[in-house]
């Protein structure tokens, strides 16, 4: 029988988490086109931007960024000056034309024990940005570890085009639900802390993703009412006098999110897969 140690991935991976940077210090030095994409990132991560670049080097979207977000981006028209800049940041992020300049970069922030990322350069690299797809709280990545940049950003075209549309709207409806039942559970750990997540878990398995769209604040408590109360998972129509959008089966019918999802995906994995040990082959 396979146990969980012997489904342990090789390594040459990344770790991927969710590294939260709201109210955070990031130092962007570089406007440019890749400066552009880095600001975008760091803005939706609710961080505070220092950026450092000569005026001519901005890129349009850069300095729309600056006009627009004028209390989370300190502009600095110059160039990289040394060790000083990197005074209180919390990470650092490189998007220049100068191999040389980044690696000095990357060696004082070795030193400052700071994360880094050189653009264009992945083994100086701490960590990768990836493709990235957004929608609301929902956030994906697929990252190549350094590979093959553009295998990611065709499998983002996928992942994308097999989503509805709707799944940013569902999270954060389950989230005022998570919130709601943990006003009225505050435990973390223990029996009913358990219980809590075994019964949130039991209510995204078993309800229709889109469903989840249509609850209010009325609805949530009266699922929680019927729900939690009474330790069982309620139907939409017992909660919802909202007509369920057309072409969505009943709660108790398979959950369309998965099988609508995965199954592209896996095809296309494979087939990225493919591509990208034939474009190996070729260079070798």
């Amino acid at each position: 029988m396979q146990t969980e140690t012997d489904k342990l991935a090789p390594g040459g991976g990344s770790l991927m988490i969710a590294w939260q940077l709201k109210g955070k210090r990031a130092l962007l030095v570089g406007g440019g086109e890749v400066g552009a994409s880095r600001i975008g990132h760091l803005l939706g991560a609710d961080a505070h931007i220092t950026l450092l670049c000569p005026e001519k080097g901005l890129h349009p979207t850069t300095k729309d960024y600056i006009a627009k977000y004028p209390n989370r981006i300190a502009y600095y028209d110059r160039r990289f000056t040394g060790p000083a800049e990197l005074h209180k940041m919390d990470i650092v992020l490189t998007a220049i034309d100068s191999p040389a300049t980044s690696r000095e970069i990357v060696d004082l922030c070795r030193q400052a024990k700071i994360p880094v990322n050189a653009a264009d350069i992945p083994e100086l690299c701490d960590f990768y940005f990836g493709a990235h797809i957004r929608d609301g709280p929902l956030q994906i990545m697929i990252s190549s570890n350094g590979n093959g940049p553009r295998i990611s950003a065709l499998m983002k075209e996928k992942v994308q085009a097999s989503l509805e549309g709707y799944e940013g709207l569902a999270l954060s409806k389950i989230g005022q639900l998570r919130a709601e039942l943990k006003e009225r559970v505050p435990e973390i750990g223990g029996p009913l802390g358990r219980k809590r997540m075994k019964w949130m878990s039991k209510i995204c398995n078993e309800w229709p993703l889109i469903d989840f769209t249509l609850l209010d604040s009325a609805m949530i408590q009266k699922l929680l009412d019927e729900g939690w109360e009474k330790d069982r998972v309620p139907t939409f129509a017992e909660v919802c006098s909202k007509p369920r959008p057309l072409g969505v089966e009943d709660s108790s019918k398979e959950h369309r999110f998965g099988s609508s999802l995965l199954i592209p995906i896996a095809h296309f994995v494979a087939g990225a897969a493919l591509m990208a040990a034939v474009i190996l082959a070729r260079q070798r």
